[in-house]
């Protein structure tokens, strides 16, 4: 082929029109999209801008498009954002970095986390260490030792897991706790001695429980038996106490909140990291406004969620939304603001924090464990208005 002066090749007009023209209709609808040609990194590049200029294509791309929904849409005004939480984030630090943050901007409205989650959310809260180890090691020499593993995160049998034990114990034994109690409500009581442990220990914002506390945000436990809270609830029900948890209390509010959100003309949405029973438990709020308390309603109107599990194997943790429609949990008319993104949580919500954080200004609280006594009285209401 021929060349010019500058040394730019001249393609043959013949070369140029040498694919037929039938096939040229409509093709234009799918080349449409940001063109693929990133500026080479240079390292001085902001998260931010890494996410909107380089992650384009494969998970990176989900990724981009899971911090512009959180980001664009699902931090408007009228959007209520629930976040559920699977896998062991807060040994690994990602409640003190990504959910307290959130918080604290207003832009996650009510949570419902595996009690794991929450129990060793309160070793920080206590001051007690985590370490960072290895998963290359033999773990009888570990129970030798008395040292617990959590992949690699590494924590002191006695010091940390016998010490949070035995003061969560003094705690759930207190007068305020002797009573029937959804784990909201639980949760809130303990969020309190949570941010009493950091202001004595002079720590700030290294607890989920602490800052769900003091900014109104419930937290609900999808499975509070599954987790050393609910056996030490349990332990101590064999002494006397009269703590008992009730899951219909979760339910119920935990539907009040959507179903209060959609009757004011807001929206709501589902930010899922990871899957499992909390996933179901955030969605499955619509399902029982619709198919249990026979209210006419739509489903989530904002759907994200972070995953390695595969949906061909049935399980709920790789449900897609186009699923969770069949089921009434996504409005289908929504679908395109649904994101999927295989990806580790611990990679992924971070990143998507720092957007959002960067993208978009806070968000009043919308104190929203304050309002469930409200909020259930309405869904009360309802039920009777719908089912005479």
């Amino acid at each position: 082929m021929k060349t010019d002066k500058t040394g730019n090749i001249n393609l043959p007009k013949k070369f140029i029109s040498r694919y037929p023209h039938k096939f040229c209709k409509g093709k234009g609808h799918f080349l449409k999209g940001k063109r693929i040609l990133p500026k080479p990194i240079t390292g001085k590049e902001t998260l931010p801008d890494l996410v909107d200029n380089c992650f384009l294509a494969y998970n990176a791309a989900r990724l981009q498009e899971a911090c512009r929904l959180f980001t664009e849409k699902m931090l408007r005004r009228d959007v209520t954002v629930g976040m559920s939480l699977a896998g062991a984030l807060t040994p690994a630090g990602i409640g003190a970095a990504a959910v307290v943050p959130l918080i604290k901007a207003g832009f996650v409205d009510w949570i419902v986390a595996t009690g794991a989650n929450l129990y060793h959310d309160m070793h920080h809260a206590m001051n007690l260490p985590l370490y960072k180890g290895t998963p290359f090691v033999r773990d009888p020499e570990l129970r030798k030792t008395g040292v617990v593993r959590i992949y690699d995160i590494f924590l002191d049998y006695n010091d940390v897991l016998m010490a949070t034990d035995d003061l969560l114990r003094k705690i759930l034994w207190q007068d305020e706790f002797q009573k029937e109690m959804g784990t909201a409500e639980l949760h809130w009581r303990l969020g309190k001695y949570c941010a009493e442990f950091e202001r004595q220990a002079g720590l700030k914002d290294v607890s989920v429980l602490a800052a769900a506390y003091r900014a109104g945000v419930p937290c609900f436990c999808s499975s509070p038996g599954d987790s050393t809270i609910g056996m030490n609830v349990a332990g101590i029900e064999i002494a006397g106490s009269r703590l008992r948890v009730n899951p219909s209390i979760d339910v119920n509010e935990s539907t009040a909140i959507v179903l209060g959100a959609q009757q004011k003309g807001g929206r709501t949405a589902a930010v899922l990291v990871g899957g499992g029973s909390p996933k179901n438990f955030l969605l499955q709020t619509e399902p029982q406004i619709q198919e249990v308390l026979r209210i006419p309603e739509f489903g989530h109107e904002y759907f994200l969620q972070f995953t390695d599990a595969r949906p061909d194997t049935g399980g709920l943790s790789g449900a897609t939304p186009h699923e969770a429609v069949s089921w009434g949990k996504v409005d289908p008319a929504r679908l395109p603001d649904a994101v999927v993104c295989y990806l580790d949580s611990t990679v992924a919500l971070p990143v998507m924090t720092h957007y959002a954080l960067n993208k978009h200004k806070p968000r009043r609280l919308k104190n929203l464990y304050g309002k469930l006594p409200a909020l259930t009285r309405n869904l009360v209401k309802e039920y009777v208005a719908h089912n005479r």
